[in-house]
């Protein structure tokens, strides 16, 4: 008896969802209740209240957790929690919390019984491996509330209304159900790698998982560096898109190839927008994503830049039925170096609460347009050949008071219509590394020793290390051999 053939669109949606889930390497859980959070203020006061309601364990990863009145709040509470006789776990990156917090910081929950971790601080041995980082923001409480964003334990997300400074903008989800249990996998896996654990309450997570809260179906994509996972997942999503793709991206540095789909979905009609930060913590990185808005623009990609004090989220809304929230950012580093969690929500209730938070935020951005041009460059050679003997080329002052007035033309106009023609912002990456190479070449030339030094200090540490490395390699060579 011949077996009936599914409707195309069930096998359509089958295969989709086994792409997804391989791309991932995530599989899809049901069952689950997703809560937006929006913005520093209600992420502490939800993590808080979490943690200071834990009767079991808590477990809690971040990029950065500093001394100042947000850290110390998060800190009592997890040590008051431990002296309850409640298993207290912390995993913070040693990059991250440096110069932000220390041993001192951590003293009090170390003496009432919690475990505190640094993940990958400089280790002998392995000259590069630093790069790697943990920057995943991560709560799990007693195994049945989990939390995951892009907020740090910092003070710097609440803004300094003495300074007019705004809180920072940033997006996290509250997680409650089955996959509550695959949060707990993630910590456990960066725990136990940065040396096995201590107890048997750390070993694994309890069984089974928690029971459904919700109706939600996640994915919950936790990446180790060089899995690639979520840039997989990043270039799968924007080749999928039918109808919209919409980006905000705190640090966004695209890559050839994914920029080139974000390319070819705009060409094929999908709205692809992106969100990014106006002015931006770190200005190297504003002044790179700059630098590429010019060939997203001429694809007919939309590109907004946030008005406020820093934009700082990592989310993603497709086709008014998938969304993606977390810590990844669209950056090499995030894709290939970094310890990141995110999670992948399949609900068009959450993705509409999505989009509509996505067009308030446009709400505060401003939008980048290209200059029309006003002529071809054949148009230009021509008008040239004819000018009329004796008359000059407009420069000197008066081409700068034109540049300055089509500046100022630029400004009024962003301020009135909420869109910014895009000036040579090309042009600023490569005018800073001209002039960083040209006061380099001076330097070395009239004082080469502070060239010399650092160069020899550098080489000597790799040349260090790698022979440590070589000499480790020798020991469990005979190490083999004996056994």
């Amino acid at each position: 008896m011949a077996t009936p053939r599914q409707p195309y669109g069930s096998v359509y949606r089958e295969f989709a969802g086994r792409l997804l889930s391989r791309t991932a390497g995530a599989p899809l859980i049901a069952g689950n209740a997703v809560d937006l959070l929006i913005d520093g203020a209600a992420h502490f006061a939800a993590w808080l209240a979490a943690i200071r309601g834990a009767e079991r364990r808590v477990l809690l990863e971040n990029y950065i957790v500093r001394d100042d009145e947000i850290g110390t709040a998060f800190r009592d509470a997890l040590t008051d929690r431990a002296r309850a006789g409640v298993h207290v776990a912390v995993v913070v990156d040693w990059l991250g919390c440096l110069g932000q917090s220390g041993r001192r910081f951590w003293a009090p929950l170390l003496a009432a019984g919690g475990q505190v971790r640094i993940y990958n601080p400089p280790r002998f041995g392995e000259p590069l491996g630093w790069i790697s980082r943990d920057h995943r923001k991560l709560l799990v409480v007693d195994g049945v509330q989990g939390f995951l964003s892009g907020v740090c334990i910092s003070a710097k997300w609440l803004g300094e209304p003495a300074r007019a400074l705004e809180p920072w903008r940033d997006t996290g989800v509250a997680l409650r159900g089955p996959a509550v249990a695959e949060l707990e996998l993630a910590f456990y896996d960066t725990w136990n790698s940065i040396r096995p654990a201590d107890d048997d309450w750390l070993q694994s997570p309890p069984a089974p998982p928690p029971p459904p809260a919700g109706t939600v179906a996640v994915r919950v994509i936790a990446t180790q560096p060089a899995s690639a996972k979520m840039y997989r997942l990043d270039q799968m999503i924007a080749a999928m898109a039918r109808r919209t793709l919409w980006l905000t991206d705190a640090y966004f540095v695209g890559i050839a190839p994914y920029v080139q789909a974000l390319m070819t979905a705009a060409r094929a009609g999908v709205d692809v927008r992106l969100l990014v930060p106006g002015g931006s913590d770190v200005p190297l990185v504003a002044a790179m994503s700059r630098s590429g808005y010019r060939p997203l623009l001429g694809a007919g990609i939309r590109v907004f830049e946030w008005n406020g004090s820093m934009l700082h989220a990592k989310t993603a809304v497709v086709d008014g039925l998938w969304s993606r929230v977390g810590s990844s950012n669209l950056n090499i580093s995030s894709w290939l170096g970094n310890r990141e969690i995110d999670l992948a929500v399949e609900d068009a209730g959450f993705a509409a609460a999505m989009g509509r938070q996505y067009e308030q935020d446009l709400g505060g951005a401003t939008e980048i347009v290209l200059a029309p041009r006003r002529f071809r460059r054949s148009e230009r050679i021509e008008s040239s050949a004819v000018r009329p003997l004796g008359v000059r080329r407009a420069g000197g002052s008066s081409s700068r008071a034109a540049a300055g007035a089509l500046r100022i033309a630029n400004s009024v106009g962003a301020a009135l219509s909420s869109r910014r023609v895009l000036g040579r912002a090309s042009d600023a990456p490569l005018a800073l590394t001209t002039a960083a190479l040209l006061v380099l070449a001076v330097v070395a030339f009239a004082w080469p020793r502070l060239v010399a030094w650092p160069i020899a200090a550098l080489t000597g540490w790799l040349a260090l290390n790698l022979g440590i490395r070589m000499w480790r390699t020798r020991r469990r060579r005979h190490r083999w051999r004996r056994l």
